[in-house]
């Protein structure tokens, strides 16, 4: 009988690291296994990208057929066979590409000079786009016949003063007989890739600088937005003639295709869809290629966008109290051309007659406010280019309200199978317009229509010149139930205001168990009904933790007291006792027992073994607790609460227990932590008890946050905790499980010499 080894895998590849290869060339790639058990696994993939869509994998083989220069890129060979680590091999695939041949002719450098003169040195350089680039050849030639180095010709194979990859053709003392053609050839020595060619003859007439022009009027290229239109910037003069290079003349801006420099063969910057951000300066300057490498001779042309004015606001919302003065106002904030041509107000889409407006100063339009005319006003300002318009919602209407989805057990069990709901929102910006004197109600059925002779009144975008006859005739507490099962009921707030950022509350009685409601709810002034919101309601278990007879949670239920897990951390707390354990946890950290000492005892601890790291997160977020309902001792506005729990964290290396207080805002919806309580470290083998006073702002959680320390004997863990009204009774002891504790972590005394101390006293007073 014999066993069989598992080993890792072990690969090589058939080619070398790097293979080079020309366009249309086949390639096979074979990623040989030499060792592994069990047969490792191979996967083929590509970086960057993916693989191309013509490679084929026919097990550890790749293979390319006729490639281009798109398919170049690393290919990675992966064998897995889950024993060790992977085995992975690279391959740098190179397809040979060259574009772009161009030439430069350099006069003496030494002299300054900028054209061709009998007595002086020349340069002639040839660059080529390619790749490798390290491994083109470049041939020179002289009226065709080759030019091999002497004493008048030099050839330069990497030229150091140009550009890597440049070679260069030096004529030393120019003589008659070097008047010539010179070619240039750049090529791949065996390879298929085309040769590329560029001749530049040499005479006395053929090569003088460039001359660089704007046309008459083209220094200033004016477009309208959204048209198409060129920048002109021509070599008039000049053997060779150069292309022209663009540019901004701003260095952080690019150019309209999304690069630094444009080059254009015949110096005309031709643009399409012209937009404002285009509009500046433009630098057109000669290339130091195809032509004499001299002094660039340069230009500049300006583009000039029109556009319609630009205004602010585009569009606004809003809402005043009847007869109130109000003021509309559209700024200007660019316009080319500057100057403007019209200003118009209008309402509904009517003229409105006033006084022609001064076209220099701010659109404005002021009026008193009155049911007749609430709607849309527009300003419609013009300039020679085109027309832009801010638009005004003016109405009396009140805001919408805003429902509250953090109300603390909305729920109640009522007879019948029925229950009820507690249903709370805030009203948006209730000072702004009329006094809201109460609210419609709807309630149905999901998924059930409502008639619409059952929505009450709403009105249009605005307010209606007349009010609706439930609100003529004063409002009176009206609750309606038909046999659609809607309910339609007028909430009378009986005089009092809503205030900004204050709940308001109402239950919803009689609603069937377990059925879903959608809720609608609008506001009433005298003069209109708001808009309507909507939101579902649906039935959920009621738990009213903490109750006055059940202050303390000792995760005994699954429910673990409405606390819950926090989705945004890294991980969860465990619900566990002393039963339940892990027979091959960590014997040094952790609790045996919950804090009563019992094994059936529950308790919430963090894992600290694998696959958790050192700094990872994990929170418990308590029930929402619900202030606005509760009111603060006499001359203070905050309502303190006792937070009192025991921990646990014994362990070389526990991290640290946070305590939270999660405080929500009403007005924003938007919740703010804040650390309270802090523990890092060992802190011995027994639980041992917190607490302390918190006042919050507004409704609240308490978060405990356990953090993984460095390495697995880091288990924390909490038990017996209460959230109560009022503050703290300090307490010099906190109890542990079968002994007492200090609150500073020492033991108690022993025993007995708690007796040998209370026979001294006795004895003490008998003398007496």
């Amino acid at each position: 009988m014999f066993t069989v080894t598992k080993a890792p895998p072990v690969i090589r590849l058939s080619v070398n690291d790097t293979v080079v290869v020309d366009p249309g060339q086949d390639v096979l790639l074979n990623c040989e296994i030499i060792a592994g058990f069990p047969a490792p696994t191979v996967t083929w993939s590509r970086y960057p990208g993916p693989l191309p869509l013509s490679a084929q994998v026919r097990g550890p083989m790749l293979f390319l057929r006729a490639v281009t220069p798109a398919d170049a890129g690393f290919y990675n060979c992966s064998a897995v066979n889950n024993v060790g680590n992977p085995a992975r091999k690279n391959v740098n695939l190179i397809v040979r590409t060259m574009t772009n041949l161009t030439f430069q002719i350099t006069p003496d450098s030494n002299k300054d000079s900028e054209t061709i003169q009998m007595g002086r040195d020349l340069k002639l350089s040839c660059h080529v786009d390619a790749t490798p680039q390290d491994k083109v050849n470049y041939s020179w030639y002289k009226n065709s016949a080759p030019v091999f180095n002497s004493e008048s010709l030099i050839i330069l194979r990497s030229d150091p003063d140009m550009a890597p990859g440049t070679s260069s053709l030096e004529i030393i003392d120019m003589k008659f007989r070097d008047l010539a053609t010179y070619s240039c050839m750049a090529n791949f020595p065996g390879s298929r890739v085309p040769e590329l060619r560029v001749d530049v003859n040499i005479s006395q007439n053929g090569v003088s600088p460039p001359v660089l022009s704007v046309p008459p009027g083209g220094q200033v290229v004016s477009v309208q937005e959204g048209g198409n239109t060129e920048l002109v910037c021509l070599v008039v003069d000049g053997k060779p003639r150069p292309p022209v290079l663009w540019s901004r003349a701003e260095k952080d801006l690019l150019m309209p295709g999304g690069r630094s420099v444009t080059e254009t063969p015949d110096g005309r910057l031709r643009m399409r869809n012209v937009s404002r951000d285009m509009m500046g300066v433009y630098r057109c300057q000669t290339a130091p290629y195809n032509g004499l490498n001299i002094k660039r001779r340069e230009a500049q042309v300006q583009l000039n966008v029109q556009y319609p004015p630009i205004l602010d606001p585009v569009f606004q919302d809003l809402r005043s109290r009847n007869y109130q003065m109000v003021t509309l106002r559209c700024a200007v904030l660019r316009s080319n051309p500057p100057r403007l041509t019209d200003i118009r107000w209008f309402r509904n889409g009517e003229f409105i007659r006033i006084p022609m407006p001064d076209l220099k100063e701010t659109p404005e339009l002021q009026f008193k406010l009155e049911p007749r005319n609430n709607g849309s006003y527009e300003c419609r300002v013009s300039n020679s280019i085109g027309m832009s318009t801010c638009t005004f919602n003016v109405s009396t209407k009140p805001y919408n309200a805003e429902f509250y989805f953090d109300t603390p057990n909305p729920v109640r069990i009522q007879k019948g199978n029925n229950y009820s709901y507690n249903l709370q929102w805030t009203q948006r910006d209730p000072e702004a317009t009329d006094p809201i004197i109460g609210f419609w109600l709807i309630v149905r059925k999901r998924d059930e229509p409502i008639s619409s002779e059952l929505t009450p009144f709403t009105g249009n975008d605005w307010c209606q010149e007349e009010p609706p006859p439930t609100v003529r005739t004063g409002l009176t507490d009206i609750s309606i139930a038909n046999k659609q099962n809607v309910l339609l009921k007028q909430i009378d707030l009986r005089g009092k205001e809503p205030e900004k950022g204050v709940l308001m509350s109402h239950t919803i009685s009689d609603l069937k168990i377990p059925l879903a409601y959608e809720v609608r709810l609008a506001p009433i002034t005298t003069y209109c009904t708001g808009d309507y919101i909507s939101r579902t309601i649906q039935y959920s278990e009621p738990y009213t933790y903490p109750r006055p007879s059940d202050h303390v949670c000792g995760f005994e239920d699954e429910r673990i007291c409405g606390f819950s897990q926090d989705r945004s951390d890294v991980f969860d707390w465990t619900r566990q006792n002393h039963l339940t354990q892990n027979p091959k946890r960590s014997a040094n950290t952790g609790p045996e027992t919950d804090r009563s000492g019992t094994k059936e005892g529950y308790y919430m601890y963090i894992e600290a073994s694998r696959p958790r790291v050192q700094g990872d997160k994990a929170r418990l977020l308590s029930p929402l607790f619900n202030v606005t309902s509760v009111r603060g001792p006499k001359g203070s506005g905050r309502v303190p609460y006792c937070v009192s729990f025991y921990y646990h964290m014994k362990g070389k290396h526990i991290g640290t227990l946070n305590v939270l207080l999660r405080v929500r805002s009403i007005a924003s919806h938007t919740t703010v932590d804040s650390e309270v309580w802090t523990k890092s470290g060992h802190q011995g083998p027994d639980w041992k008890r917190a607490l302390f006073d918190v006042s919050p702002s507004g409704p609240f959680q308490i978060v405990f946050e356990g953090i993984r320390g460095p390495s697995f004997e880091g288990d924390i863990a909490i038990d017996d905790v209460s959230i109560t009204i009022g503050k703290c009774k300090q307490e010099n002891t906190v109890a542990s499980a079968g002994k007492t504790v200090l609150i500073g972590g020492s033991h108690s005394l022993p025993l007995a010499s708690w007796l040998n101390f209370g026979l001294s006293c006795i004895l003490a007073l008998l003398y007496r």
